[in-house]
């Protein structure tokens, strides 16, 4: 006896992200702020932060999605004049929270976010860049409030 599995793929959104864990030292604790703030702004956490026994130095543990560290340790050297040094190991993979085909749709979120929702969607453009990577077919629009045809070849 067989059995049939039906998946319906418009609400099926489990979208995974490898996750990167990342040990920050300072050589002054008076960064330790702006270290946790870099991670903040690119949709990490911070675990912890404590003082390195027997020296100065303090160490801040964060967890950041791999999308997001693109040249994040130049943006942590920058933000803390140099006295930061991140490593960067893969820790584990983990599901995103947020849906990448969502748009409002109740009346409750048309009435919060309107009829287009500007705002970024960081699942959707994860998604759209490794499409735009590799090749494949994306959503997006090549043309955008066009007017007119614009005729490539030259007039004679």
């Amino acid at each position: 006896m067989s059995r049939l599995y039906f998946v319906d793929y418009e609400n099926f959104n489990i979208e995974k992200g490898p996750v990167f864990k990342i040990f920050a030292t300072l050589a002054a604790c008076a960064f330790a702020g702006r270290v946790q703030a870099a991670v903040g702004r690119r949709c990490g956490r911070a675990v912890a932060a404590d003082l390195v026994g027997g020296s100065a130095s303090f160490r801040v543990r964060a967890l950041l999605p791999v999308a997001e560290s693109f040249r994040f340790a130049l943006e942590l050297r920058t933000h803390t004049s140099g006295l930061a040094a991140p490593n960067m190991i893969f820790s584990h993979w983990e599901v995103m929270d947020i849906d990448p085909n969502w748009r409002p749709r109740t009346a409750e979120e048309y009435a919060q976010w309107g009829e287009k929702w500007d705002g970024v969607n960081r699942a959707k453009a994860y998604v759209e860049a490794v499409r735009k990577r590799k090749g494949l077919a994306s959503d997006t629009q090549l043309v955008q409030h066009a007017e007119k045809q614009r005729t490539l070849s030259k007039n004679k």
